[in-house]
């Protein structure tokens, strides 16, 4: 019973569950982000891309407050085609991301490991 109990919790449904990629680009295309779980180095900047046919506003977790790791708001809306990059991330932690404009689609959702 025990066993079972602490195998139900601390699950995250949104947290991608694959390892981490060692990159620093996240593409967006109409199936959602990719890779949805990276991770830089400190002080690393991430790039976004807009690959899909319609605009993303890619911000920090939490929505609606944004402000894990503000950093990640400098990416901003994308137009189709466009990319940015994120602020310098400078800290040592784990960042979530999302669509402001679509923040329960969990496809456009993911993190960013800062090692």
């Amino acid at each position: 019973m025990c066993v079972a109990v602490a195998a139900c919790g601390n699950s995250t449904p949104s947290a991608p569950s694959a390892p981490p990629v060692n990159t620093n680009s996240i593409t967006i295309t109409a199936a959602g982000a990719n890779p949805k779980n990276i991770q830089v180095a400190l002080g690393s900047r991430v790039l976004f891309i807009n690959n899909d046919t319609r605009p993303h506003n890619m911000t920090s977790d939490p929505h609606p407050e944004h402000d894990e790791c503000p950093a990640i708001n400098q990416v901003g809306v994308l137009q189709q085609g466009q990319s940015r990059e994120t602020g310098n991330l400078n800290a040592i932690r784990t960042c979530g991301f999302h669509d402001h404009d679509n923040p329960t689609n969990d496809a456009l959702r993911g993190r960013i490991v800062i090692r």
